[in-house]
């Protein structure tokens, strides 16, 4: 929608004009007015005549040096108070931008990032910025990609390869595969676990389809062993939480899993080697938004990424 033509006069009225004519009704006085907008008593007289000029009336009745404001005057001054009121309010806010004071930061992540990484980052990134509002949501891998690709959310934490080139990623994880099991399992005297040595063991395998899935099928094919898979997740909170009742071995991402060893669970490093790396993804069609960028500044501080 257009706004309306202006008078051209109107274009020549500045700022500080508008400033020092409010200061002048105020404080009764043009010194007193010059020294409040940071102006010299002869700078806030010329400025105050200029706007009468842009007006075409006169603002305030002189006599002998003196200043009294006229009905004309008194009339604009309502209004120039309202206004000036509104630039403040304008500049607040831009200062407060500026300063990450307010703001909305939309992520997604995966819920095993979320539910073990993202709260300690997010605790510090808010602890930093009190005001911002945080939302961080879950979804599956393509639709989190669909989303940040389409900007309905800033910025989000995805498993590589993206095989996208609508997303731009930062690694900012890179992690090795462990099995988590119950302290007393006989496994657990092993500081390796690989697929022979889980031969006939339960399993408790995550990811059915996807490609850290099939390295970890791979690996077992490749020593001719058949995996006994007695529970498929999709959560390695889930998968320790199970692991530790016994129910069988996880096969996880180490660095996720960390958290979740509870309950007399220990974690063993799984070989041969599946590494697991993790990006901050954003468009690819807009650089990162400035509360974006602070949370993954904050996200390889806390996660020591390169």
């Amino acid at each position: 929608m257009s706004r309306p033509a202006r008078p051209a006069a109107a274009d020549g009225v500045g700022l500080r004009a508008l400033r020092t004519f409010e200061a002048i009704i105020r404080l009764g006085s043009v010194t007193a007015a010059a020294a409040e907008v940071g102006l010299t008593q002869p700078a806030a007289s010329r400025l105050l005549a200029q706007l009468e000029r842009h007006v075409g009336f006169e603002l305030f009745y002189r006599d002998r040096g003196r200043l009294a404001p006229t009905p004309d005057g008194l009339l604009l001054f309502e209004e120039v108070e309202r206004a000036l009121d509104n630039v403040d309010r304008v500049y607040d806010l831009a200062r407060d931008i500026a300063e990450f004071r307010v703001g909305q930061l939309k992520l997604v992540a995966p819920p095993s990032f979320l539910e073990g990484l993202l709260p300690d980052i997010a605790a510090a990134f808010l602890a930093q910025y009190p005001k911002v509002h945080l939302t961080i949501d879950s979804h599956s891998v393509e639709a989190a990609k669909a989303l940040i690709a389409s900007r309905s959310v800033d910025a989000g934490f995805v498993k590589l390869p993206l095989n996208r080139p609508d997303l731009r990623a930062e690694t900012v994880m890179v992690s090795e595969t462990a099995c988590v099991l119950r302290g007393d399992d006989p496994l657990a005297a092993c500081e390796e676990i690989d697929p022979a040595r889980l031969r006939g063991a339960p399993l408790v395998l995550l990811g059915l389809g996807r490609s850290s899935r099939a390295r970890v099928e791979a690996a077992f094919d490749a020593v001719g062993v058949r995996p006994r898979v007695r529970v498929e997740t999709h959560t390695v909170a889930s998968a320790c939480a199970l692991a530790a009742r016994g129910v069988g071995v996880a096969i996880v991402n180490e660095d996720l899993a960390r958290g979740y060893l509870r309950d007399g669970a220990v974690m063993r490093r799984f070989t041969p080697s599946i590494v697991h790396e993790y990006a901050f993804v954003t468009s690819a069609g807009a650089a990162p938004t400035r509360l974006a960028a602070a949370f993954l500044a904050l996200t390889r501080e806390r996660l020591g990424a390169v």
